[in-house]
Parts: C-alpha cells; structure tokens; sequence
C-alpha cells in the first residue's frame, strides 16, 4: 500500500491497524500533514511487571485471599460471632485469621516491591533519540513508537527496533540474545540497503518512511513487516523479516552504535509477551488437601446439627427448658423458633470451627518456600565445570518430585553432552574419515599411497566448499583481520574460533577447516573460503532459513566464475527425495550405517541454475518476502520451488556423546518403578542406537516397532498386532519404537489402542517429533484414566510445550539457550542430577508435607472434639471449655513450630540409602501417605486421642474429688485447662514420636513449645490484666499445677496415649515392615545413622541395650561410633 493510498483512507476516516492485523508506524513520528488523520494510539515503553500498586495493595491482595476457601470461611465465622450471641470471642477467628492474612500479604508485598524496584530501574535507564535533527538524551520510559533511537556497543535495546542502519557500510551489526534465550553466539542482523546508508543524525532526521508490520506477538523468532522508503518522488518497498528487527533485552556487540526505529514499546515489545504467567499447575498433594478440607468440613457441620438436635430434645422437658437459675426474658420467649434454631446452629458452628485447621494453609506455604532452598543449596546438584547450581522457579511442586510415574525426556543435550564431534562422512558414494588433519577414504591408512595425498578431488572439494557456505556461523571480528588471516607458511590452517547457533554447523565448518577449505568469515554480502590456500569469495544471494518443518537450510551464492549455485543441507528424508542425480543408493546406505552407530546425519546437495531460473527464483522470492498476509505459507511454497531437482554431494556423520551416568540414573528411575520416555527430533537409527548405549532400550528387550506409516489403516493393523505380540510373548520387558508420522496417525483415531501399547512397554522411544507433538504425548498419558504424574525434561526451545505440559517440567542449563529453564518448574545441569533430586528431595518433601498436611487436621481434632464431648455434660448450652486465648493462640503459638520445623529438615532414611536403593521411591508412589486410608487413621487417632484426653481428665478429675489442700473442688476452668495441658503436650510428643532426625532446632521447638505453654499460662492466669473485661483464668493454672493429683492425671494420660501409638509403631514393623523401615534397619550396619527403627536390634544384644536404643530412636539418631563403642564395651566384659 503506497503512501498516497494510505492518506486516502485517512481522508476517509479509516484507521488500518484497527481493522487489520498490522499496525503503520510514521518513522520519527512524520505523521501526513493534511486530512483528518488520528495518530493511533500505542503502549509506552514502560514495563510493569509488578502486580500491585499502592492504591490497590489492600483490596487486590484481600479479594486474592479470600478466593481460598479456607479464608473465607473464618471471614464468615468471624462475622457470625460479630453479629449474633455466640459462646466465644470473635477474637479467637479474627487473630488467626489476621495473622494468616498478615503474614501472607506481607511476603507477597515485599515480593511485589522488588519487582516495582527492578521496574524503576529499567524504565529509569537513560537512552538517546533523534528529534528535531539532534540526539537528545531521555528516559526509556519516554521513548514512543516510531522514535529513532540510537543504541551504542554493549547496550541493551530499550526497545523493539526495526535496524535502520550502522557504522558499517553494508547496514550490519551483530547482536546476543543471552537474556531472552540464552543462546550467546552472536547473531547478525541488517538493515536495508536504503537506509543502510543514512549513518548520521543529520540523514536519518530528513528519511520519509512508513513500516507496516503484524501486530506484536510473542514469537522471537517471527516478524513480518515492509518498509515504504519515498525518494526522489518515487516509493522504493523493502520487506522486513526477523533478521530486521533487533529485540528489546538483546545486546549490541561488536558494532560501534546502529540507529533503529521503535516498532513495539513497553508491555507489547517480544520480551514482555513473553512474561506471560504459565498456567498454574497444582500438586496432588494440594488436591488431597482440598478433600479432606471438604470431608473436615461435614463433620463440622454434622457436630453443629447434632449439637442442635440434641439442645432441643433436652430442652423439651420444662425444667431443662427454663431452670429456675436461668429464666428468660420476654423477648427470647417471643422470638421465632427457626430463627432461634438457625441461631443455636450457627453459634455451635463457631464453637467447633477450630476443625478446619486455618493455619495449615500458611505453614504448608512457609514450608514449600523455605524447603526449596534446600534444592540450589545442595551441592551434589551443583556442577563445578559450568558453575551452576539447581535452581527452583516454583516451589509449589517440591512434593510432586515424589510422586513422577513417567519420565519424557528430549535426547539431544538432555541425555547427550551437545558436544559435536565430526566423526566420518560419505562423498559421491565414498565413506572418508579425518585422520590426522586429513580426509581419508574408509580402508585407506595413512601410509598407503592413497591416503597420503595433499590435494582434494574436485568432487572432495565441491562437498567441502557445500559445507563452509551452507551454515550460519560467525567468526570473531578480531580473526578476520589481515590479507593472510590465520594461516600458517604450509597452508594448514590455525583454530580459528567460531560461532555457531547449531553445534552441529559448527564441527563440519571446524572439520572442514581442518582438512583444507577453511571459512575466514563474511563481509558484507560476500563469504570468503581458502581452499587450500587459495582465497575464493562467494556472493551470498539469499539465505533460505531452516526450519522444523523442511528439516533443511539453504543458500544461494554466485561463485568467482559468475555462476549461481544453490547449496542446501538437512535432514535425510527432506534431502534425499529432493535428489535427482548423485550417489542416492550408496548414500542412503552410508547414512543408515553412520545412524547405527549413533552418529547425527545431515545430508548436503547442490543444483546450478541458469540465468533465467535464477530470475524466476528472485521474482518469486521478492513476493513472498514482501507479503504482509501468510508471509510463511507463501516462503515455503517458493522454498519447495528452488529445493528441487538437487545433486546429491554426501552425507556426514557428527558424534554426540552420552552425558556422564546417563545409563545408571536411567537405571535407577526404572528400578523406582518410573517408565522413561525419550522423545526426539532424530531419525530412527540414531535414536534407537542412542537409547541402547544409554541403556533406556536393553539388548534383552523386545523392541516392538511402529514406524512409516503412511494412512490410518496400516498403522491400525500394525498396532493390533503389536498388542497381540504382547500378549502372546512371554518375555518380561517390551521397547516400543514410534516415529512422528505413525505417532499423528495413532493419536488421531487409536488412541486407546496406542496407550494400551504404550502402557505394556518398559521404554517407549518416540523419533521424528516436532515440538508439539513432544507435548501432545506427554498430554495423552496425563489423561489418561489411571492420571500418572508425569515430569518432562528438556533442554532446547523445542521443549519448552512439552515442560509447560507435564505435572513437572525440568530444564537442562544446556547449550541451547536457556529457554527451557526459563519455562521450566526446576532447573538442572546435567541429567544425572535427576536422581537425587527425585529420590532424594522428592522423597523428603512428600513425607514431610503428608505428614505436616495430616498432623494439623489430627492436632484440629483433638483440639475441638473434647469441646463437643462437653456439651453433653453442660445441656448443649454451648459453654466453651477452653478461655478464648487458649482458643486463639492454639495453632498460631503452642503447637505450630514444632511441625514446621520437622517438615523442614525430617530425614527418616539417610539420602545416601534412599540414592542407592531406588526401589524405596516406589514406598511413596500413587500418594500411598496422603491417601484415604493413612488419613482415616490420623482423623481416628485424633477421635480416640480426644476422648483418652476428655474422658481420662473426667474419671481421674471428676466429682467428689477434693483436689487442694483446703477440700477446694475443681471448676469448668480448671477441667479445660487440665484436658488443653494434657492435649498440648500430647500432640507435641506426638510430633516428637514422628521424627526421625533430631537437630538442635527440633529440641529447641519442641521441648520449647511445652515449656513456653506453662510459662504464658502462668503469666496469664497469675496477674490481672487491667485491659481484659474478665479474667476467668485467674489463678487457675497456678492451683492446678499445685496439685499433685492434676500431675498425676498429666502424666497418666499422655502416656497412655502415647502408648498405643507405640505399640502400633513397633508391632508393625515386626510384622509388616515396607522397604523403607527395612532399609532404616540395614543403615546400622552400613556405617550409616541408623535412625527411627524401634526395633533394629542386632544379635546378642542385651535387654539393656535394646531399650536404651529404643529410647535413642525416640530421642534422635543413634551414632554409629556411640553404638559400636557401646557394643565393644559389652563384648569385653562378656569375655
């Protein structure tokens, strides 16, 4: 669309960005000086990636938390005992929920505020932008669309910039684009030939120009745009592609300053887009949580309505109804019945509320933030050579690491070290490898006449030169240097260092370098090559890009003698069907033998056109390029077009190594009961001779195939007779191959058919795969029926769905970027940390949250049911048992460090004999400690405990027992407090029975949470605090304590509540210990601490001795150096 015509619809009050899918940017803001034109309307440059402001802090973060149940409900309770006469201060819901509340704002807060600080110090950077012919300096907040800027070297752009031109004559520069996707090689950008000339401020100020480009999108690598240039009267049109556009967080490098104009600002610039929160995936133990909330909440609800019932049948009888010390006033004898029964019902709701555990919520929330520390402080997942430690993006999976039952992972850089090496490759039907800095034919040795030439075959060096032209690797600006460059007196080339986005481009220009055809780098739009010696300088023409979907890249260069050649490689199946002429046959062979060896193949051909083939191609690539609407789909049909009728040069073959203990790590997770699947973008060779050397395939194995097929019926049938194989073959472990195409077809109409396949199969290898169908697999097993926890790990762009897919996404801090990190829930360096970080912190954090999540509830109901027992004993007149600040501070004060603090550091088996013995992860599977069963027991075991606590204090407490020294009886006060003492000290013990591994901090909580009830009690209730209305606790815990009976009661209780856990504990591990209970019994033995088995005994021990390490298993981990000192003690006095 020329300018002309855009001023027309101007006139017309058309706005084009708004009714289309491009925007028009006036470069400098040169908007047309006549019509009725309105400059659209674009975001600023400043980035917010802050969630709150101060204004809306409070109501924002309010509604965000009370959108959890939890909260909620304690909100409506709070303002039910607000509204009507209820039994308890509102006090006792408002302080806990307050401090919930508060503590939860205020990590958020301070969360927010760093983000707010980040924020002012980017849009606060100074920048520099052409306006009104001069460079003025301003903030990059001010920057607008359409601005010049100007950006100096080793600068970020502040913003997305379309690259008008450079101190380089030809328009280039060089950029890295570390902080968006990790890759540092350096990447060159141009601009075009008509701007590339405006290098001063004077020019740029005076250049008439309009860019019409797609709306923003969060694709870095994706831009499609056009540039009108007016000169001299006449409209020149450019099309702008990613090579174009210079991204904001990019760095400058190797390049004096460029110009550029603003086409995206602020939150619409690539890098913003790219913010976008990932969807929020929850863990099963969250969902178990949410259950038993619900469950917890009918048994509420069910106390409150019995409670009810029963106030009314007992006041069905007169004297019950209105005793004589009781009477009601004339209002409660004329009030409605319902409303006094929704009254009564509500008001024992408030009175057993403290069944729902509010605090659970923000210990659970402590505990994940605070134990995801443990992760990047451990050193075993640090890596020395690359100095990088494990990193956690979110730490509300800790416990899922726990729970994986499939493994997908991506094999490139994941499994494999994404180090290349150039191992041999197939020219004109003829097998070579590099020996000694020369390429010899297979069967040829050095000394043999053949082998010690030092010239190239004319077919030797078409191959070679293929290779140094076809690439997108760079050379440092300092080695182009010099007329001679870096050659030595006998033409053999020095290491030149390059740059290279692909590993694999990279080692076949450095082989070829080294056996005579040197790259020496790219000026302008001409790329130098010394053959031998010899400078020849190759016009680059146009550069076909690769991508996913042709598995290819290709040039189009003029050679020295004037001809245009066109120079493409990839992969075979996009190669070889292109092939017209060439050693096809034996090629294909070469590449099928490179693929068994485990080598990574690529492909090379060529094709020569004539002047007027040549012509065609440039028309149409001109079109396709300057297209606005379906620029790709058009770009792949003329790539189809030029990409034909090839000569096939060769094949080579590029080694990538295994990553060190890839095959014992993928041993262990099989022996953990987790099925691993790789899924890879390789061929079909390659990909199952990498799977047999890391041992993810066994040569023992059946390996069952399903690949090239080509329609929906074959591979049906191939698939029912895969499935009948299984049934009918009586060997113990199944492989499955499948490739991408047979993958689409079984997903489309055999969906079940395939899992059923899949699901008989130890190792499932997945070749072929585009990044989506990665994704799409890994979505397939995530719902199925059986609902498998599934991790994904990856280290490439390509597997950043699949991460984003799976229950738990790891990324590899590989050599393909850091886009997988950046989207990934964990981060580690190499793939064989995956083990410890399964069976190590994944076991951990899932016994420690299932018992945290589990205690609090067991804790909430010996708290509250003694509360509901006493009704039965005061006419349902919903008398509290306890004083309203025992009620309140219960879950904030006496009972909640000790279980935070062992849910941060508990380790009831050493993490080297849960590393060494795999099988132990499967003790954890399938939520086998979070689900109904283990949480049936904690809620009975709180029953009974309850009932030991109320009814134990009843009998031994009870009437007719003269307690002081003066015939004084007991009061309902003094009943509470002896049932609460005797309930708080309970519970605490019982946590203490629950761990395994003693600390200092845990004696420090525990002992300290008992010592610290009896001190504020005693504070408490021995002064009078002028600011309480009544002070019913005066003096009451005193007079207990000076009872020796109300001691007595103490200690007898607890002990038999106690005592029955363990029994319990020990007659179990006696009779049905778990693989976990039986490897804490061998860690004596080991010479690792043997901790928590009450029953490890070893032969001819004493009574003595058993007791006394039964009482250490109680107390903390036994010494191995204090247990054998102690048995060398007792053998030398039996001798």
């Amino acid at each position: 669309m020329g300018i002309s015509r855009r001023l027309q619809y101007c006139h017309q009050g058309f706005d084009p960005p708004h009714q289309s899918d491009t925007r028009t940017i006036y470069i400098a803001n040169r908007f047309p000086q006549h019509g009725h034109y309105i400059p659209q309307k674009f975001a600023d440059n400043r980035i917010i990636s802050s969630k709150y402001t101060v204004w809306n802090f409070v109501p924002k973060n309010l509604f965000e938390q009370f959108r959890r149940i939890a909260n909620f409900y304690f909100l409506i309770i709070f303002l039910v005992q607000l509204m009507i006469d209820t039994p308890t201060s509102p006090i006792t819901s408002g302080l806990p929920l307050f401090f919930v509340i508060t503590v939860t704002a205020i990590k958020q807060g301070y969360e927010d505020w760093l983000r707010h600080k980040a924020d002012n110090e980017v849009n606060g950077a100074p920048v520099y932008v052409v306006r009104s012919g001069g460079l003025v300096k301003t903030r990059s907040k001010n920057i607008r669309v359409g601005d010049i800027v100007r950006v100096a070297k080793d600068e970020t752009f502040p913003v997305d910039l379309v690259l008008l031109s450079s101190d380089r004559v030809d328009g280039s520069c060089h950029v890295t684009t570390a902080s968006l996707d990790g890759e540092t090689n350096l990447k060159t950008h141009v601009a075009v030939p008509e701007t590339a000339v405006l290098q001063s401020v004077a020019n740029l100020d005076k250049l008439v120009a309009v860019i019409e480009c797609q709306q923003p999108e969060a694709d870095l690598y994706r831009f499609v745009g056009r540039i009108t240039i007016s000169q001299q009267m006449e409209e020149i049109v450019r099309p702008l592609g990613p090579e174009s556009l210079l991204l904001r967080g990019a760095r400058l490098k190797n390049t004096k300053e460029i110009f550029g104009v603003a086409v995206y600002t602020g939150m619409e610039t690539k890098m913003a887009l790219n913010y976008k929160s990932k969807s929020q995936k929850r863990s099963a133990v969250e969902k178990s949580m949410n259950s038993f909330l619900i469950i917890y909440l009918i048994i509420l609800l069910f106390e409150a309505i019995l409670s009810t019932i029963l106030k009314y049948a007992w006041q069905a009888e007169e004297k019950w109804d209105e005793p004589w010390y009781n009477g009601k006033t004339e209002h409660e004898r004329n009030s409605s019945k319902i409303l006094r029964f929704i009254s009564d019902f509500l008001a024992f709701l408030v009175l057993y509320n403290f069944i729902i555990p509010i605090s659970l919520y923000v210990t659970v929330e402590m505990q994940k933030f605070l134990g995801s520390f443990f992760i990047g402080w451990d050193l075993d997942l640090y890596h020395e050579e690359t100095n990088q430690r494990a990193q956690v993006n979110t730490s509300d999976l800790n416990e899922e690491l726990g729970q994986v039952e499939y493994v997908f992972t991506d094999k490139t850089g994941t499994l494999t070290e994404n180090e290349m090496q150039f191992r041999e490759c197939s020219i004109n039907g003829i097998k070579y490898q590099e020996v000694n800095g020369k390429l010899t034919p297979e069967g040829f040795s050095e000394d043999s006449p053949d082998g010690n030439r030092h010239t190239l075959m004319k077919e030797e060096e078409l191959f070679l030169k293929a290779v140094c032209l076809c690439h997108t690797v760079q050379i440092s600006a300092d080695q182009t240097d010099g007329a001679d460059g870096p050659w030595h007196a006998n033409g053999i080339a020095s290491p030149l260092e390059y740059y290279a986005s692909s590993p694999d481009e990279k080692a076949l220009v450095e082989a070829a370098s080294r056996v005579g055809v040197v790259f020496m780098g790219t000026s302008g739009d001409s790329m130098e090559v010394k053959s031998l010696g010899k400078p020849e300088r190759y016009k680059l023409l146009h550069v076909l890009e690769f991508d996913p979907n042709r598995r290819r890249m290709s040039v189009i260069v003029e050679s020295p003698s004037g001809e245009k050649l066109l120079f493409t490689k990839g992969a075979e199946s996009s190669i070889l069907p292109r092939s017209k002429s060439g050693e096809i046959d034996k090629t294909r062979i070469h590449v099928d033998e490179f693929a068994l060896k485990g080598l990574r193949t690529l492909c090379v051909a060529y094709r020569r056109f004539t002047p007027e083939e040549y012509q065609e191609i440039g028309k149409r690539l001109h079109e396709a390029r300057t297209a606005l609407q379906q620029r790709e789909e058009k770009l792949a049909d003329v790539f189809n077009f030029i990409e034909r009728d090839l000569e096939l040069l060769g094949a080579t073959g590029v080694e990538d190594k295994l990553q060190e203990k890839v095959q014992e790590t993928i041993e262990a997770l099989r022996l953990a009961g987790i099925k691993v699947w790789v899924l890879t973008g390789d061929k079909h060779e390659t990909a199952v001779s990498v799977s047999l050397s890391c041992g993810h395939f066994h040569r023992t194995m059946n390996i069952l195939e399903l690949v090239q097929h080509k329609s929906d019926s074959t591979c049906a049938e191939q698939l029912r007779q895969l499935a009948k194989r299984i049934k009918e073959d009586h060997v113990i472990q199944h492989g499955l191959v499948v490739d991408g195409t047979s993958l689409s077809l079984a997903l489309r109409e055999h969906e079940k058919l395939f899992m059923e396949v899949c699901k008989n199969c130890s190792a499932v290898l997945c070749c072929r795969m585009a990044p989506l169908q990665k994704a799409k697999v890994v979505r397939l097993l995530k719902t199925s029926p059986e609902k498998p926890i599934t991790l994904a790990i990856g280290d490439g762009a390509n597997d950043v769905s699949m991460i984003q897919e799976a229950h738990v996404g790891i990324g590899i801090m590989g050599k393909e970027g850091r886009q997988a990190v950046r989207n990934s829930d964990y981060a580690i360096a190499r793939f064989k940390f995956l083990s410890k970080l399964l069976f190590v912190h994944g076991h951990f954090y899932y016994i420690r949250i299932a018992t945290l999540v589990q205690y609090f509830f067991y804790k909430n109901v010996c708290f509250i049911t003694p509360q509901f027992l006493y009704q039965f004993f005061c006419l349902f007149s919903q008398q509290t048992l306890y004083d309203s600040v025992y009620l309140t501070l219960y879950n904030i004060c006496f009972t909640s460090l000790p279980v935070l603090i062992y849910s941060l550091f508990e380790q009831h088996v050493h993490p080297h004999v849960l590393q060494s013995k795999p099988v132990l992860y499967r003790d954890i599977s399938k939520n086998a400690h979070l689900g109904y069963k283990p949480f049936l027991y904690w809620t009975i075991l709180g029953f009974l405990h309850a009932f030991v606590f109320f009814y134990g204090s009843y009998l031994l407490m009870g009437e007719d027992t003269s307690l002081l020294g003066n015939g004084q009886m007991f009061g309902n006060w003094t009943f509470g407090t002896l049932v609460f003492t005797v309930m708080v000290i309970t519970v605490t013990m019982k946590m203490a029975l629950e761990t395994h591994f003693w600390t200092w901090i845990n004696h420090f909580v525990t002992w300290g949470s008992i010592v610290f009830y009896f001190i504020f009690s005693l504070f408490y209730g021995g002064i009078i605090w002028p600011f309480l209305h009544t002070q019913d606790m005066y003096f009451v815990f005193v007079q207990l304590l000076s009872s020796g009976s109300a001691w007595f009661a103490i200690i007898l209780i607890v002990v038999a509540c106690l005592f029955l856990d363990v029994v319990k504990k020990v007659l179990y591990r006696h009779l049905q210990p778990t693989s976990t209970e039986k490897a804490q019994l061998t860690e004596t033995g080991s010479g690792i601490n043997c901790m928590d088995s009450m029953c490890c005994f070893s032969d001819g021990e004493t009574a003595c001795t058993s007791v006394r390490r039964m009482l250490e298993r109680l107390m903390g981990r036994c010494s191995p150096t204090r247990v054998n000192s102690v048995c060398k003690v007792t053998e030398e006095t039996r001798i």
